[in-house]
């Protein structure tokens, strides 16, 4: 059974995730290269895997030991609900792909997850030294500076984005991705299309995107993000418009004025 941390408590502990995390960047920064690494489908999975092996050993067990009796997720490509307690869902190269052609896109995240809702959340980006951290109840930040999510109200002038969660998910997800594109082409003014979600998510976050959707349930590129952004002040909820938890089979997180606009849009898609 878990047991829930005073807020000063969580506080605290999010200092030490944040010191962990970006200690973790630093070797997933000294492993990075501005050209691609890898040719067949087969070097480039090595690459990837050599990228998280590294991480891994230095994100993993001080996690474990900030916060006794939770757990580790394995499969950071995994989706649906865990079991109750508390569980540290980690990427420890969210955007492992861009890393590894030699991209900008990436970071390391860590959430604590409590009975499938994230808590506490840190998203570090090594090149450019910034991280986002949050907790519930008690706000967004972004190198301590107070988050919040855009203001807009008009989908037409919305810039919204979405992603794959994986390679290779099923034909009838990706034909919803691309009809979802193209209806938010319609009804937005400019569709992002991407790798990964944390790395729009933030931006939702941040004020700088408005919207963002995904079929898909790959929780480990979900819950910093959530979390980002609903303690930005953003609506986090699955694409019936329910609370979204990480047994939810789909994902949006809006800007306020924007959700219910872009729920409707979105339920169009079958």
């Amino acid at each position: 059974m878990s047991t829930a941390m005073p807020f000063a408590a969580e506080t605290t502990l999010l200092s030490e995730v944040a010191a962990v995390v970006q200690a973790a960047g630093r070797t997933l920064r000294d492993r990075h290269t501005s050209y691609a690494r890898g040719v067949s489908l087969d070097e480039v999975v090595a690459e990837i895997h050599a990228n998280d092996d590294a991480v891994l050993a230095v994100l993993r067990e001080p996690l474990l030991r900030a916060r006794p009796g939770s757990r580790w997720a394995e499969d950071e490509l995994a989706g649906g609900a865990l079991p109750s307690g508390e569980w540290w869902v980690v990427d420890p190269a969210e955007g492992n792909i861009n890393h590894v052609h030699g991209m900008e896109d990436w970071a390391v995240t860590a959430t604590l997850v409590r009975d499938n809702r994230p808590v506490l959340t840190v998203v570090h980006l090594p090149l450019t030294g910034d991280t986002y951290t949050a907790v519930a109840g008690g706000g967004a930040r972004l190198n301590g500076r107070v988050l919040t999510v855009s203001a807009k109200t008009d989908l037409g002038a919305a810039l919204v984005g979405t992603g794959q969660a994986r390679p290779g998910e099923d034909a009838r997800t990706f034909r919803r991705i691309g009809d979802s594109v193209t209806a938010l082409l319609v009804s937005g003014l400019v569709v992002r299309v991407s790798v990964p979600a944390t790395m729009q998510l933030i931006h939702v976050a941040a004020g700088r995107m408005d919207a963002f959707w995904q079929f898909s349930d790959v929780r480990s590129g979900l819950v910093a993000g959530a979390l980002l952004v609903s303690e930005a002040g953003g609506t986090v909820t699955d694409l019936a418009g329910e609370a979204w938890h990480t047994g939810s089979p789909g994902f949006l997180a809006a800007a306020p004025g924007l959700h219910t606009a872009t729920l409707k849009v979105l339920t169009t898609i079958s």
